[in-house]
């Protein structure tokens, strides 16, 4: 996910363990140290839910596009690397925040509270990024293997709408709080002008906005303390159920092209498909597929456009700005955009003599392999460059990579490698 929404569902989360602990009667009942409380548990969830991207200082160790694809959701994106940000965030915070190290000796709730945040704030960074095509792998150094949750978008403002209403209807101040409040609102209804949400997507963020800041209404006149919890969990449990809603048509998703893919080619199999969700649209998907052909010895990308209800809403209205135009001919339900298909000796051959494209390999899912470049299908049609396109045969004479992470191959069934 992007580091906005990032920090704004670390801000909520805090919010929400903030609310939900109550203060102990003598070192928190003093003037200002609720207050004070507060803000230390903001600040910690927010810096925890981004401190594991601090991975983007390591992606100078390798060239580009080799630096960014190996080390960025890295080390730092896994549960052992997320223990260590832990304790270095909270050592942090008792040296250098003098205020915040005389409540944390005070109060054993604020000790608990601050550990809590801590850890949510990383563990929801980890996950989160594990819910896009992009992929994370949390088990290392056990599984080294990428874990795709292909099910939610990599800017979502689903997010935004479920944890930014709540915290901007808790900002004192009427003049600041209605600009944040129409800032959230402005910021989808701009971009659908733009076309690159639908208007039922639209009418949805804008129906959750309503019923969020209507709960944050009714509570507004509680005691700070309990201020805003309802919303804030009102909020958690919207973004949790559009996450299950997303599960649920990525599965039809991907039996819709499963089908789709034997009834073009019996003779394929299919290894994989690499789903991309559409922002606050759990009904239309952009995909690319893996097959291998046994009698040929080739591999076969095919990307496309679907519909999960296409009685509802046609594949070609799917907004053209985040993966490409449908096409007006066709199936209602599903489009296909492009198709390529290579030697699995050629690739084998590459991988075996180039340690480039070897360790390129180890982050490519849909390999698309060009006469000197290779790119990941995943984020363009074979032939167009993107932000993990290499050139193989430019890097060829040049000294190994090092230090390559020994993630596992995402394509190790077309390498023929266990």
């Amino acid at each position: 996910m992007d580091n906005l929404t990032h920090s704004v569902v670390g801000l909520g989360i805090g919010a929400l363990i903030d609310r939900s602990v109550p203060p102990e009667v003598a070192p928190e009942a003093e003037a200002g140290a609720q207050r004070k409380r507060t803000r230390l548990l903001l600040t910690i969830a927010c810096v925890a839910s981004n401190v594991p991207d601090l991975d983007l200082v390591l992606t100078r160790l390798l060239e580009k596009p080799l630096g960014y694809l190996l080390h960025h959701r890295g080390h730092t994106h896994t549960l052992l690397g997320g223990l260590g940000e832990i304790v270095l965030l909270l050592g942090l915070v008792w040296l250098l925040w003098p205020s915040a190290r005389h409540l944390l000796r005070a109060s054993r709730r604020a000790r608990l509270a601050a550990a809590g945040a801590a850890c949510v704030g990383v563990l929801l960074h980890i996950a989160m990024d594990g819910l896009n095509v992009y992929g994370v792998h949390p088990f290392w150094p056990f599984d080294t293997r990428w874990y795709y949750g292909d099910l939610v978008f990599i800017v979502e403002p689903v997010f935004w709408i479920a944890f930014g209403i709540p915290l901007a209807a808790m900002v004192r101040g009427r003049v600041r709080r209605v600009l944040l409040l129409a800032l959230l609102v402005a910021v989808p209804a701009a971009v659908t002008v733009a076309g690159v949400l639908q208007w039922g997507s639209l009418a949805g963020l804008l129906a959750l906005a309503g019923l969020l800041d209507w709960i944050a209404r009714r509570q507004a006149r509680r005691p700070d303390g309990a201020r805003g919890r309802a919303a804030l969990a009102a909020g958690l449990a919207a973004a949790l159920a559009f996450v299950a809603v997303q599960a649920v048509a990525m599965h039809a998703a991907r039996v819709s092209v499963a089908t789709a893919i034997a009834r073009l080619d019996p003779g394929e199999r299919l290894l994989d498909t690499a789903l991309s969700a559409y922002p606050a649209n759990p009904l239309c998907w952009s995909f690319v597929t893996v097959a291998t052909n046994a009698v040929d010895g080739t591999y076969h990308l095919r990307r496309g456009l679907l519909s999960v209800a296409p009685g509802v809403n046609r594949v070609a209205a799917c907004p053209a700005p985040i993966a490409g135009p449908a096409g007006d001919g066709g199936a209602a339900g599903l489009a296909w955009q492009s198709e390529e298909r290579d030697s699995l000796a050629h690739l084998r051959d590459l991988q075996k003599n180039n340690c480039h494209f070897n360790a390129w390999m180890r982050f490519a899912r849909a390999p698309s392999i060009g006469a000197s470049t290779a790119t990941d299908a995943r984020w363009s049609p074979p032939g167009h460059a993107n932000f993990s396109t290499i050139d193989y045969a430019a890097l060829g004479p040049a000294p190994c990579p090092h230090p390559v992470p020994d993630w596992r191959y995402p394509r190790s069934d077309l390498l023929g490698r266990p």
